[in-house]
């Protein structure tokens, strides 16, 4: 089983690691750019897990996939709860947006998946996780949390829409169980993308808090790959 401590001491690799390659980006690179290119390595790292692998191909059962939602729980309340405590903050404000909110559809999906089960979970990566998102919002004015925020709300509107096509396929959905997915007031994601990339590009930030962004979101990627190697090991 992963302890906090395994964890923090591969929190802090990843953080050694990401910092290494501050300064490999040009300062005049579009912050939509530099994010989605600095964290390429993280990124692909948490998409080829094998747990993530095994969603993807259908092989995750209700139970496996209620304890990766109990898990997303976590990491979402954590997101929209320091999103409303600071969204004065232009850099927080900039992408704080009611229709990309997962709580309520979480729990939704919770009582399809396990209903009447738990609402909590212990999780050390899932705790590491959410600790990182509310000590972000600290970090570049805000835009620390930012480059959670993106990490995962984007997914969400990309490759997550790809794992709700195919739980929807392999369990013979009728729209019940795949809320987390379903964006009601977001009816196009491409140019809601694009939208919210251009608000990214048009944050005014100095060269050293763009580089603490973009190793925040490296950081992200990588609790996210923490959190799939926990569920990968729980069978």
């Amino acid at each position: 089983m992963t302890t906090a401590n395994q964890v923090t001491v591969d929190q802090a690799a990843a953080d050694r690691a990401a910092g290494d390659r501050v300064g490999s980006l040009p300062i005049d690179r579009p912050l939509s750019v530099a994010l989605r290119e600095g964290s390429r390595l993280e990124h692909q790292a948490a998409e080829d897990s094998p747990f993530m692998t095994r969603l993807v191909a259908g092989e995750v059962g209700a139970e496996g996939y209620a304890a990766y939602l109990l898990r997303l729980r976590e990491v979402y309340a954590a997101l929209e709860s320091v999103g409303q405590a600071h969204r004065d903050l232009p850099a927080v404000a900039a992408v704080l947006d009611p229709a990309l909110d997962r709580l309520a559809a979480i729990d939704a999906d919770l009582d399809y998946w396990s209903p009447g089960g738990a609402r909590e979970v212990d999780s050390p990566a899932a705790a590491a996780y959410a600790a990182r998102v509310r000590a972000s919002v600290d970090l570049a004015a805000g835009g620390g949390y930012v480059a959670h925020h993106y990490t995962r709300y984007l997914g969400d509107l990309s490759g997550g829409q790809v794992v709700g096509r195919m739980l929807t396929r392999e369990f013979g959905l009728a729209g019940d169980g795949v809320a987390f997915y379903n964006f009601p007031a977001i009816p196009k994601p491409k140019p809601y993308k694009d939208a919210y990339r251009a608000r990214l590009d048009a944050l005014p930030l100095a060269p050293t808090e763009r580089d603490t962004v973009v190793d925040e979101v490296r950081a992200a990627f990588s609790l996210n790959q923490a959190l799939f190697a926990e569920l990968g090991q729980l069978g």
